[in-house]
This record gives C-alpha cells, structure tokens and sequence, in this order.
C-alpha cells in the first residue's frame, strides 16, 4: 500500500472518529470547554511512517481525552498520556498541563504548557489554556498577550478566543466555575 493511501485512510479515520464524537457536552461556565482539537500533527519515524498511523497511539489518545472531559479524571488522563511516548507533541503537552491545572498543580502546568508552546508556538488551544492559567494566578496582563496571541492565530471569533475573552471580563479575584 503506498505511503498517500495509508495517510488518506488515517485522514478518513480522524475525519469519522470527529464526525462521531459527541457534538455538545456540558456547559463549562469557566470559558474551558474541552480541547477540540484532534490528535497532534504527525512527526516522523524512522522509515517516514507517523505515529498517527500507530493504533495504539491514537487509542491511547483518545482514551486519555475521554479520562479528561468525560470523567474529570486528571491523575489518570496524566499517567495515561506520559504512557504514549510523545508528550514532547504540543496536543499531548497542552493536556497534561491542563490536567495539572486541573489538579492545582500549578507550577507543573506552567512547565507543560511551556513545553507544548515550545513544540508548537502556534498551538491555539495551549494559549487559551495557559491564559487561563494566566487568569487564576491573577496575571492578567499575561492572560491579555495570551488572548492578543490567539487573535493573531485564528481572529477574534474562535472557540479559544471567545473563552479567554469571556474570563479575563471577570472581576479579579472572581473565581471561575468549570
């Protein structure tokens, strides 16, 4: 099978697994919907093959998003995606940064959005993220360069945008209801 027809059938893969996951989930009043985005750009292995093309791995991704926004299981989504191999991926790092925000663990998710940025200075959903952590560590004038950031990557009218927008309009010291 040549190399363009395995990746048009994963294209087809992602394409159906998004189709089908569930179109609306709970209200988050925090402005922290779940990540939409799917799993990470592919990065290649030896032989030119992507790990997108590994079963297992898009398994255990999908497996750890359902621990995070289905059953608010945190320590478990983290282990869960440190298991895959690939937390050096912006999708994975941004996750388990947003679990240990999850878990108030501050300082390590600073260090995982930190290195999902690194991975990927334009991965919108890490600066949403990361400006909400912004926003409960009361640094709005960071949360502000993280929604100008966002701006600058997808406009003023996408999911990411709206949501820290919507946050950083709270009072300080307002605590957010996820």
């Amino acid at each position: 099978m040549s190399r363009y027809a395995i990746r048009l059938m994963v294209f087809a893969v992602f394409s159906l697994l998004l189709a089908t996951a569930p179109a609306a989930g709970p209200a988050y009043a925090g402005g922290d919907p779940p990540a939409s985005d799917p799993p990470p750009a592919p990065k290649k292995k030896k032989g030119g093959a992507s790990y997108l093309e590994e079963p297992a791995f898009v398994q255990g991704y999908r497996a750890a998003y359902a621990t995070i926004y289905d059953r608010n299981d945190y320590a478990a989504a983290i282990d869960q995606l440190k298991t895959l191999g690939h937390d050096d991926n912006a999708a994975v790092s941004n996750l388990i940064g947003y679990s240990y925000r999850k878990l108030g663990n501050y300082p390590l998710a600073q260090a995982w959005y930190e290195r999902a940025l690194k991975a990927d200075p334009n991965h919108v959903k890490t600066w949403q993220y990361y400006g909400l952590w912004q926003v409960e560590q009361g640094n709005r004038e960071q949360a502000q360069y993280h929604l100008n950031r966002i701006a600058s990557i997808c406009g003023t009218t996408c999911e990411e945008y709206r949501s820290l927008a919507a946050a950083l309009e709270r009072q300080p010291g307002t605590s957010m209801v996820y």
